[in-house]
């Protein structure tokens, strides 16, 4: 009687199989820890200290530096040293935000102004440096009356805050608005007719 043949016992070190899914698990484990590892890596970084609305010339003092990990987005944010002597912001940057490198320019590239208006009403608590806001304006009639308010720039940014001293008892308050440089002259035109302008939060309307 022909004796049986048994099968032959491999050994998992003895299969190409076994060492190619030890280099695919290493691989993986090298993978995640380079991720990982890129991940926690910071870098220097800059943020505004305080609201910069567009048109601010920027300075040092206007920013201070934290450690911030953005992987390969790094180069999109400005980093300490990277200012340049005169540069402006092209947008309003809030503060502790960090800043964009695409939000900052030359002088030439700045396409608003500032503008003083008196509003003739309240305006609202909530408005601040660096609020967006409607300027409205009433266009002046006979006998002190004026007629209906209509939008005059509905994108103006607030750079400022004051009390108009010269009138005295008037609740009316200065504010300092950043404009498109296209607005300029609707706006000086309804200042010097004497329209009754108005600031409004921009969310309040849209």
């Amino acid at each position: 009687m022909a004796a049986l043949a048994l099968p032959s016992r491999r050994t998992p070190w003895g299969d190409a199989r076994f060492f190619v899914g030890l280099l695919l698990v290493a691989a993986s484990v090298a993978g995640v820890w380079f991720v990982v590892t890129a991940a926690r890596q910071s870098s220097p970084v800059v943020v505004a200290a305080h609201t910069i609305v567009a048109g601010d010339v920027i300075a040092d003092a206007d920013l201070r530096t934290t450690e911030a990990a953005f992987g390969s987005d790094g180069a999109a944010y400005l980093a300490p040293g990277d200012l340049e002597p005169g540069s402006v912001a092209t947008r309003t940057i809030a503060a502790g935000e960090f800043v964009p490198t695409s939000a900052i320019g030359d002088a030439a590239s700045v396409r608003v102004t500032t503008v003083v208006v008196r509003s003739t009403t309240a305006v609202p608590g909530a408005v601040e440096r660096g609020t967006v806001v409607e300027l409205w304006a009433a266009p002046p009639l006979e006998r002190g009356t004026f007629g209906t308010p209509a939008i005059l720039v509905a994108d103006a940014t607030v750079a400022a805050i004051g009390s108009d001293d010269s009138m005295i008892g008037s609740s009316a308050v200065t504010v300092e608005l950043v404009i498109p440089r296209a607005q300029v002259a609707a706006t000086l035109e309804a200042l010097a007719a004497g329209s009754a302008l108005s600031i409004v939060p921009a969310a309040v309307t849209r």
